[in-house]
């Protein structure tokens, strides 16, 4: 051997053996110094779904949305029982992944998985990000594997790098939601998508690969529901340019078809309708983005989907994309640059053909977005763009190498030509790399104290060590957060509904059911959720309930409260007159009984 090639496998040896063990260092880091909990409710509301799986309760939620069970009570025609309520919201495969590795580990038995007294992370919500941690890691190497076969392993290793150090990606994989399941799914279909590219570019018929991807489209749609629109953009390359045309497009369709006929037959028999209460999403878009609101009521005559604002909805979304697409794309400078990409003539048919299969699935992804609605928030929920922000990274990536090679500076100093690479590594990381030393400090100095609490407006010992003990299994409550409740107590609970009126009718059919209901929760979720005008626009007659802790504390001592005096609501407190705090006056819970247990718990 050379000495040239031993110091060329040196290096790469090198390389890689610091890329794992940066992998390692901030693996662990994430999931074990800096780990705070879960802190999105659909990924707690999937948590407690996976729990009920893996208890054999089938998909089933502790957590009621009002509108859900008024459409199961109408669509039956009887009074459907809270307990074992089945949900219709959510798309099955990331909870049934999750209630895997729960029924392995025995999380189906609460009482094994209780907190110790000086813990503040729940323990199952490392064990959720774990599985989506490693879903994302999985998806480094995939992506790598996609890259170097597309272009080369250079760009396939910046590319894994820019993953590594993606804090967008991280807060994801640490969030419990189903996104990093979504990227690995999405990099397997890319892979054999490119394969069937190849096949095509090289005059073969590329049935099975193609066909193999259209089986990943699948179960990436049964991974999050508005991933369809990316299978459909898949099933409309695959029409055009795959042979024998047509036929792939039409077979892939009918996998998805009957993927979703099981899933839409059992929303109809439970809600009326094959979408179930998913189809509710819509409000967060085109529906003006009052999802939460609709959820909250038990009406069914809800406002209208298709009004005079349809198209200046979708326009606003559309640009919302546009104008951000950086950070949905994970901050990722070099992502959007495969736009530019596609005026360059690359010289590989597959490389050139390939790119139009993923400009029409992002395309096609946008318009699904635009309807249904994405926002900038930190954890969106409905976030798809980010799936492509690998491969279009390696397009960027690739297109800038291109021009960087032709710079006359370039071209006379060799030791110029990875400059580009570097740079982008480093602004890229900044973010991550920024924030690292402080939160490792703030981690290292709250350990011994049971970790950091998502606070506010999440504080898990209070529910599973307070609230679950105030709590039968046969009992129900009010809440600003009933993701929460059902994940972290264990215990069933109502999203709190805008009206007194509703609030009552809830209330006496719960009665009825023998599953009464026994207290009201408010935290930071709702008085925290902005000013007092728009607390008073979302929860309604209940502002003051929202407000009575806010009130206190500003009026303290001796401390002024406002809920027991507001007319409108005096029934319902008269129903509920104990206060009791769990985590000061931020998080109170207003009981029909004494609670003699109410001091252990502040």
């Amino acid at each position: 051997m050379s000495k040239s090639q031993t110091q060329f496998d040196t290096g790469i040896l090198i390389r890689r053996s610091l890329f794992f063990l940066i992998l390692i260092i901030l693996t662990l880091g994430n999931l074990f110094t800096l780990f705070r909990g879960l802190n999105s409710p659909q990924a707690m509301d999937q948590a407690q779904i996976a729990r009920e799986i893996a208890r054999g309760n089938g998909f089933t939620t502790k957590f009621i949305r009002p509108i859900a069970y008024e459409q199961a009570k109408e669509h039956q025609q009887r009074t459907v029982p809270f307990v074992g309520f089945q949900d219709t919201y959510h798309s099955p495969l990331n909870p049934l992944l999750n209630a895997a590795v729960l029924k392995l580990i025995g999380a189906d038995d609460a009482k094994q998985w209780k907190m110790g007294e000086n813990e503040m992370v729940f323990p199952l919500d490392r064990v959720i990000a774990t599985v989506s941690t490693l879903c994302f890691l999985m998806a480094i190497g995939v992506s790598y594997l996609l890259i170097s076969r597309v272009f080369d392993p250079k760009i396939a290793g910046v590319t894994a790098i820019l993953m590594l150090l993606c804090e967008t990606f991280w807060n994801y994989a640490l969030s419990g939601l189903p996104q990093m399941l979504m990227l690995l799914l999405f990099s397997c279909a890319l892979y054999f998508v490119y394969r069937a590219v190849e096949d095509a570019s090289e005059g073969r018929i590329p049935f099975a690969p193609a066909i193999i991807a259209g089986v990943f489209f699948t179960l990436l749609a049964l991974t999050h529901y508005l991933t369809v629109w990316i299978a459909l953009g898949y099933i409309i390359f695959a029409g055009i340019a795959l042979r024998p045309r047509g036929v792939v497009g039409a077979t892939v369709l009918v996998t998805l078809l009957l993927a979703m006929v099981f899933v839409m037959i059992r929303n109809a028999g439970i809600s009326g309708t094959p979408f179930g209460t998913a189809f509710l999403n819509l409000y967060n878009g085109i529906g003006g983005g009052n999802e939460d609101f609709v959820m909250r009521t038990n009406n069914l005559d809800l406002p209208p989907l298709i009004g005079g604002g349809i198209l200046s909805s979708i326009v606003r979304t559309t640009l919302l994309q546009t104008t951000n697409i950086i950070p949905f794309l994970g901050g990722i400078i070099v992502a959007p640059l495969f736009l530019l990409s596609l005026m360059h003539p690359f010289r590989r048919p597959s490389i050139a053909n390939f790119r139009w299969a993923i400009l029409i699935m992002f395309a096609v992804s946008a318009l699904g977005l635009s309807i249904y609605g994405v926002s900038t928030e930190k954890l969106d929920p409905n976030q798809t763009h980010l799936l492509f922000a690998p491969i279009m990274t390696a397009y960027g990536l690739a297109f800038l190498s291109i021009l960087w090679s032709k710079l006359p500076a370039v071209t006379s100093v060799p030791m110029l030509q990875n400059v580009h690479h570097i740079a982008i590594i480093v602004i890229c990381g900044l973010p991550l790399l920024i924030g690292l030393p402080m939160k490792v400090r703030i981690g290292m100095d709250r350990k011994d104290r049971g970790g950091i609490p998502h606070w506010p407006p999440y504080y898990a010992p209070a529910l599973n060590l307070g609230l679950s003990n105030w709590l039968t299994d046969k009992q129900i409550c009010f809440s600003d957060q009933p993701w929460a409740v059902a994940w972290y107590a264990d215990r069933m609970s109502i999203w709190i509904p805008p009206s007194r009126t509703e609030f009552a009718e809830i209330e006496s059919i719960a009665a009825d059911l023998e599953t009464p209901i026994a207290g009201i929760l408010i935290s930071p979720s709702s008085h925290g959720s902005g000013n007092t005008s728009e607390i008073a626009a979302k929860y309604k007659d209940f502002t003051s309930l929202v407000l009575d802790g806010r009130v206190f504390l500003a009026t303290y001592p001796p401390g002024l409260s406002i809920y027991d005096k507001d007319q409108k609501i005096q029934e319902i407190t008269r129903r509920y007159p104990y206060r009791a705090t769990l985590v000061g006056m931020d998080m109170v819970y207003y009981s029909d009984r004494a609670l003699r247990t109410a001091g252990e718990a502040e």
